[in-house]
């Protein structure tokens, strides 16, 4: 749902972050937590809060540079980093889990990794496109299939910021735009 508060103004499109693969992959992360947490953790476990705290900032931050891309591509950079930086503070939990127990994290050459390949291949993918990993009676299964997801949204988002950087460097940022409108509305009015 993108939003533009002047079509002939200097602000661009912004929002439409529902569209974007890296918060489809964050909101299956952060339901995926939600759920892992209930079970394996004691409820008053801090780590509770901490992992599923870290999965919302994922998620929310793509949201909120979402939102802000339409007055600050600066704002935009940042926040996108913060989400991936939240994932990757939430991998980190999920190996700690794994490694904590005395069960394997997976490699990129273990014979499930192949398959949650091919899950995040599905187009429009959802949380119960993973439901079988994520609610596996297994832990190992469990933790892993959620590493698979943040790894893969990690590397969305870098993407993310890689595109945002160039767009910066071709376009401009903000004050560029405003600075040309009004040069601009000027050239018409003379």
């Amino acid at each position: 749902m993108p939003h533009n508060s002047n079509s002939g103004g200097f602000l661009p499109l912004h929002g439409g972050y529902r569209n974007l693969l890296s918060y489809q992959k964050s909101e299956i992360i952060y339901d995926g937590t939600i759920y892992f947490t209930k079970r394996f953790f004691k409820k008053f476990d801090r780590t509770i809060d901490q992992m599923v705290q870290a999965a919302r900032s994922g998620k929310q931050n793509i949201v909120e540079a979402s939102m802000a891309s339409g007055t600050s591509k600066e704002m935009e950079i940042k926040l996108t980093n913060v989400a991936r930086a939240s994932l990757e503070e939430l991998r980190i939990d999920y190996e700690d889990f794994l490694r904590t127990n005395r069960l394997e994290i997976w490699d990129i050459h273990h014979r499930y990794v192949a398959r949650m390949r091919e899950l995040n291949r599905i187009r429009n993918g959802n949380y119960d496109t993973f439901k079988k990993a994520i609610e596996n009676e297994n832990p190992e299964i469990c933790a892993n299939a959620m590493i698979g997801l943040i790894k893969v949204a990690s590397y969305l988002l870098s993407q993310q910021i890689t595109q945002l950087e160039r767009a910066f460097m071709n376009e401009g940022g903000m004050r560029e735009r405003m600075t040309k409108a009004r040069i601009d509305q000027r050239n018409r009015n003379k």
